[in-house]
Formats: C-alpha cells, sequence, structure tokens
C-alpha cells in the first residue's frame, strides 16, 4: 500500500472488469494492471481479477509463463488504493478487512507461482506494486523504474510481504527502506537484490516481440532467462546505496529509531554527512508510531517464514486503522492535503517502546 495514489470513488464490480487485462500470446499469460490515470493503484476488484486469472493459467498446460506489467509509461503500480481503505473504514464498512487477506494472498500465490512469472517494473514500483513483483521469478527495471516501499510517510509500515524481503536485504539496506519510505532507482534496486535484470524502456517493445516468437526448448524459466540475457543486463556499474553502505550499516542497526536521528546528526561516518542530515530531517517528518512499528516488524521479520511475515503483517493491519497514524497520514496527505499530520505521538521522543510493542502483543508465529 502506500500514499501516492487514491481514486475518488470506488467503482462497481462490472466497471472493472477492463481494470485488468489477460490475453495469451505464445503460450505466455500476459496480465496488465490498466488505470493508468491513477498510476495503476490496485483496487480489491483488481486483486480478484489477477488472482482468478493466475488461478487459471497454473491449471492450463497450454501457458507456459506469465508476464505482468502496467499500463502507460508511468507506473507499473503505485501501490493500493488507499482512498477506497480510508472510505471503507470512515462509513463502517469492511472493504479495508478484507483487501489486505486476499491481496496479501495473491501476493503469496505469485511466489509460489508453478509457472514462471516476468514481472515489467516500468515506472513507479510503490507499495502494493512491490508486493506483486517480489515474489515473480524474473523481475526487470528500466530507467524509469522508481521502487519504494513509501507506508511510513502516510502513517502506515511496509506490508505485502515487505516484513520479510526487505530485511534480506544485505546489511542494514532493507531496515532503511522500510523506515525512510525512500525510493530507488534501477542500479540500487539490482545492488539490493529487489530485481534481476536491466533494460531499457525503449526496448520493450523488442522484449515484446521476442517473447511473441520465443520458442520453447528447455525448462520455460531457462528459455525465459536465455531470452533475457541477449536484451538485458544483470548490473549496473554505480549504485548509489553501495557508497552509503558503510554509513547506512552503522545507523540503522541501532536500537530505536530516537537514536538514529540522533546519531545521524551528531556522528559522521565516511563522506556521508549531507546524506545523514537529509536522513534525520525526513525521519523527523514521518509518523513516529509507524516508524518505530517497522523497525519492530522487519527486525522480526528476518526471523520469520515468508507465510509467518504476512500472518504478522494482518496482525498489524487488524489493529491499525483504529490504534494506529494511516488515517490521520491519509487526511492529511490526501484527504484534506494540509500536509500537516498531526502523528500519535507527535515526536520520537515521545514514543514508547511499551507502545510499539503491544502491537506485537498475542501474535504467535506458526513454525509448523
Amino acid at each position: 500500500m502506500t500514499a501516492q495514489v487514491s481514486s475518488p470513488t470506488t467503482q462497481p464490480m462490472d466497471a472493472t472488469q477492463n481494470e485488468v487485462l489477460a490475453e495469451v500470446r505464445n503460450h505466455i499469460g500476459h496480465l496488465t494492471l490498466n488505470r493508468p490515470a491513477g498510476l495503476n493503484a490496485i483496487t480489491l476488484e483488481m486483486v480478484r481479477s489477477l488472482q482468478q486469472q493466475l488461478d487459471a493459467w497454473a491449471q492450463d498446460s497450454q501457458v507456459h509463463a506469465v508476464v505482468l506489467r502496467g499500463a502507460g509509461e508511468k507506473a507499473f503500480c503505485a501501490g493500493g488504493d488507499i482512498r477506497s481503505l480510508y472510505d471503507s473504514f470512515k462509513s463502517g464498512d469492511t472493504l479495508h478487512e478484507e483487501f489486505f487477506v486476499e491481496e496479501y494472498a495473491l501476493d503469496l500465490a505469485i511466489h509460489h507461482y508453478r509457472k514462471p512469472v516476468l514481472a515489467l517494473m516500468d515506472g513507479f514500483v510503490l507499495g502494493g506494486g512491490m508486493g506483486l513483483v517480489q515474489g515473480a521469478d524474473l523481475r526487470v527495471v528500466t530507467e524509469r523504474s522508481r521502487l519504494a516501499m513509501p507506508e511510513v510517510a502516510i502513517g502506515y509500515f511496509p506490508d505485502v510481504g515487505g516484513s520479510h524481503f526487505l530485511p534480506r536485504i544485505p546489511g542494514e539496506l532493507g531496515i532503511y527502506l522500510g523506515v525512510t519510505g525512500v525510493q530507488i532507482r534501477a542500479a540500487d534496486a539490482l545492488y539490493c537484490g529487489l530485481a534481476d535484470w536491466y533494460l531499457d524502456s525503449a526496448s520493450l517493445g523488442t522484449l515484446d516481440e521476442q517473447l511473441d516468437h520465443l520458442e520453447w526448448h528447455d525448462t520455460p524459466l531457462k528459455d525465459l532467462q536465455g531470452m533475457l540475457a541477449k536484451l538485458a543486463v544483470q548490473q549496473l556499474p554505480v549504485a548509489p546505496l553501495a557508497a552509503l553502505r558503510p554509513a547506512i550499516d552503522h545507523f540503522f542497526a541501532l536500537p530505536d529509531v530516537p537514536s538514529m536521528v540522533e546519531q545521524l546528526r551528531e556522528v559522521t561516518v565516511a563522506d556521508s554527512h549531507e546524506w545523514a542530515m537529509a536522513t534525520a530531517d525526513l525521519l523527523e517528518s514521518r509518523s513516529p508510531l509507524a516508524m518505530g512499528v517497522t523497525l519492530e516488524m522487519l527486525r522480526r521479520g528476518r526471523h520469520l517464514s515468508l507465510e509467518q511475515c504476512f500472518a504478522l503483517e494482518l496482525h498489524l493491519d487488524r489493529q491499525w486503522f483504529e490504534r494506529g497514524d494511516l488515517i490521520e497520514g491519509v487526511r492529511a496527505l490526501l484527504i484534506d492535503k494540509d500536509k500537516n499530520p498531526r502523528w500519535n505521538p507527535p515526536t520520537l521522543q515521545a514514543l514508547d517502546a511499551e507502545h510499539v510493542a503491544s502491537f506485537f502483543t498475542g501474535f504467535e508465529p506458526s513454525w509448523s
């Protein structure tokens, strides 16, 4: 989920049929998120359409692989349609409860899908968009790609499996991405292991042509990998996060977010002073509660299975609309647009460790 996009109303089911396009060409199922005006923000109806189509293709021996993409040039998917979830909660409805259960089930299904999934991550890939692509076998970024888990900006936490894939990025890079919510580009996405291949956006048409004419020989995954190897590269020369890695590994291993901000302002690691000041300012603009819960969630997630991570995120979801900062964040950034959220607590100094811990009370991961 993310703060980037909203739609004024939730559309009825029959109006969403064209919001997910599906077709099969050359034994490949192509799925396109088709809300380009809304940066392909995903609704519950879209989640259901994607799940239904993936289930059907899983049973279809004529479909060898699946390609996921977003319509338009701006975004693969800029997250969940957060406005509809806000409206659901405010009206006493249950959409916001159903959405997460079904969205996470879809994300998990992609992780375990029996046929290779190729995700074309062109443009924004934020929040719920990351949930769709991180389970794919082949994740392609372009020069237009902007990846992030920006939930803390609206008083939420990085979900859709973020508690699993973020803490598994080397060092403290994933903690940094989750707690700050910053966007990264293609080189850093490859460096962090959040993408596998880089391809110029101008070559996406060529990729489609080659997919349409691909001869299936070996296993479908190897056939697709062989085709990508001729078009794309797996690393780019300059990844900004590589230079910042010593500083990130130092500051984001500290015990809590207040300590991080204090040290960012007082300690210089390598040549990172300017970045450190900007990062401290950014952290002080985010929801203290969301950052505190995010840090605890990501550190727990390091030791949990994928299924357990989704269960933990649902455990937090069930409390968050009532007890978290999401409703206030959406109000300030999307509804009233005053950009002056009244976080609770308002400052990091007022953040209580016991309050953060209370969100995890009662969560017992199944180790079966």
